[in-house]
């Protein structure tokens, strides 16, 4: 069968013939691939960057997770590896049913957002009904999934931040209340956090970026002494950089929780609701059209060409195989 391969570190990613995977325990089941999200994971895993730390030199098969059809025809979402291939084995524990209404692209783009979303919102955040949510870095794929998944958990308001303009405008039809632009003066930036949390305090912060835009997020919730109104801070992404300078007055100076959302930090428990209630949700909203999202699509064959494709922003490259 054909499949997208790294054969090791550094080296770049192949369209090879590989063997087809055969099941080898009752918990396994082979699925006939027919759609792969690649996302920021896919690369980073591949080029052994990611802190989940995968063997550098042993050849694999690139794909956290697919869309496709089981033997028996049913058709699903499969979280397993090496997916953007023909075939794949998956755990029984790690599918779900799609709704009809849902296409194979639409399916394979929106869960990896989810979990990078609603995951954070719902058990990092424990988001209220009307409350106030920030969205830092909101114009990326997962950022404007995030900002719809957080109307739907029942945001009264929601706060998009982001660089690109144009991107911002069309979250203002997704369901933000809110846009500010992060490529402006730093004092310019802060006064607009600060306004915005003097007349609707900002309850939860779900941050894509970390970095600079972090460290003047959290600056504009420094405190002065008096009681402040609580917020929860929860770290996703580090788009802008890994680290970032915080001081010790800050913290101490505001009613804040910063905590993080991703692998290792998520529960047997929180794992199990993500397939069991969160994503099969998720799939019916997008199936009726509430939750919209934005693909760019590629053919398996044009892998090795198209792998480090510069998506439009917003957008979520998806392989059709």
């Amino acid at each position: 069968m054909k499949a997208a391969v790294i054969y090791q570190k550094g080296e770049n990613l192949q369209y090879a013939n590989v063997a087809e995977p055969v099941p080898k325990t009752e918990n396994e089941l082979l699925i006939t691939v027919t759609a792969a999200a690649i996302k920021h994971f896919d690369k980073s895993v591949a080029s052994g960057k990611h802190y989940s730390g995968t063997d550098k030199t042993i050849a694999r098969i690139i794909g956290g997770d697919g869309v496709g059809v089981l033997t028996d025809g049913t058709r699903v979402f499969a979280l397993g590896g090496g997916m953007i291939a023909e075939k794949a084995l998956v755990e029984k524990d790690r599918v779900v049913l799609l709704p009809a209404g849902i296409d194979d692209v639409t399916a394979a783009a929106l869960p990896n957002a989810v979990a990078g979303s609603a995951m954070a919102l719902r058990f990092r955040a424990g988001i209220q009904q009307g409350e106030t949510v920030l969205i830092n870095g909101a114009t990326g794929f997962t950022g404007r999934v995030a900002v719809q998944i957080a109307k739907h958990y029942g945001a009264k308001k929601v706060i998009a931040t982001g660089r690109n303009t144009q991107s911002l405008e069309e979250l203002l039809q997704l369901g933000a209340d809110e846009i500010i632009y992060t490529l402006q003066e730093d004092e310019q930036f802060i006064t607009a956090i600060k306004q915005v949390h003097t007349i609707t305090p900002i309850d939860v912060i779900i941050d894509y970026l970390w970095g600079h835009t972090a460290e003047l997020i959290l600056a504009s919730l420094k405190g002065n002494g008096a009681f402040t109104h609580k917020t929860r801070f929860v770290s996703v992404g580090s788009v802008t950089g890994d680290k970032l300078q915080l001081s010790a007055e800050n913290l101490r100076s505001v009613d804040l929780l910063l905590t993080g959302s991703g692998l290792g930090s998520w529960s047997k428990e929180e794992m199990h609701l993500l397939f069991a209630e969160i994503l099969p949700e998720m799939f019916q909203l997008a199936a009726k059209s509430k939750i919209k999202v934005d693909t760019e699509v590629v053919a398996l064959k044009d892998i090795e060409t198209l792998w480090q494709m510069n998506v439009p922003n917003g957008r979520r490259l998806v392989v059709k195989i």
